[in-house]
């Protein structure tokens, strides 16, 4: 891929870049697209791959039995941190993005169809658009749109307005990427619940600044991502309702998501294993979770 830039040329005009740029110190203010990782994390990850590292869920010896216990531990935390009810309303995910594809093609597919509408607003990242445009080209739903003023604020007005009884699902940030601007989740979801409408909210930007309680906020599906939380890329988490991760079926097929397998028919895992088909970013799991 071609993307203009002359790599060999970045790399000789700064050699040492993580520490200095042009003989000054190096102050980093891009982690609203990926945070510098602090020395917790990657300790703890080195000390995984050095000291504790095995396959997780499969092996009855003691270095899998500490692997496991570690990636299930950071479940917990992630459950406490994000204030859900249940450990189990947690599925580990690369990123934010494909917990919302995941939404997209497990209950989305399942629940949406011809003459429905997924209402998503003007201010959201591409991540929170695209999966669900291309639910709607799939199962001839339409996409509304709301819009937002010239502060950057949501028009509530106008949500009010497009929330109807055909709108299945309310995709929204809680804080905007681009602007900052903090929604008022808790009164959204309220309002889309009224009319009998699910809530997906992207708290990839709130997780590293707001105190998220899920059980407050009364969203049915949470995402966040690791790299943006100054943990490890590659790993991130969606929460969901219990009752509607168990409604729904897998995202994807092989290893850890199975119960039992013939070749005649296979039976699915218990949630959140049956979302985690694989053998997952274990070490980055556990950068997660420090």
């Amino acid at each position: 891929m071609n993307t203009g830039l002359d790599v060999e040329r970045v790399r000789a005009d700064f050699p040492i870049l993580k520490t200095e740029v042009r003989g000054r110190p190096l102050v980093f203010l891009d982690s609203a697209a990926s945070a510098q990782k602090p020395r917790q994390v990657l300790d703890a990850m080195t000390r995984h791959y050095e000291t504790g590292y095995a396959n997780i869920h499969r092996g009855v010896y003691q270095l899998s039995q500490v692997s496991t216990a570690a990636f299930e531990d950071t479940r917990e935390k992630t459950a406490r941190f994000l204030g859900a009810a249940d450990s189990r309303e947690i599925v580990f995910t690369r990123n934010a993005t494909e917990g919302i594809n995941l939404v997209a093609q497990t209950w989305g597919r399942t629940n949406v169809g011809p003459g429905d509408e997924i209402l998503i607003t003007e201010m959201e990242h591409h991540a929170n658009i695209v999966p669900w445009q291309m639910l709607c080209e799939q199962t001839g739903a339409a996409l509304r749109v709301v819009p937002i003023d010239d502060a950057g604020a949501l028009r509530m007005d106008e949500f009010e307005k497009l929330l109807t009884p055909r709108t299945k699902l309310v995709g929204v940030t809680h804080v905007s990427n681009a602007l900052g601007t903090i929604n008022p989740v808790q009164q959204i979801v309220a309002m889309a619940h009224e009319q009998g409408a699910v809530v997906l909210v992207d708290g990839a930007q709130a997780a590293p600044h707001l105190r998220v309680d899920l059980s407050e906020l009364d969203c049915d599906f949470y995402v966040i991502t690791g790299h943006k939380l100054f943990g490890p890329t590659g790993i991130g988490a969606l929460y969901g309702k219990l009752p509607l991760l168990e409604a729904m079926p897998p995202y994807q097929g092989g290893g850890d998501m199975i119960e039992q397998v013939t070749f005649e028919k296979t039976t699915y895992a218990p949630v959140p294993t049956r979302f985690e088909a694989g053998t997952p970013d274990i070490s980055g799991v556990v950068g997660l979770g420090a």
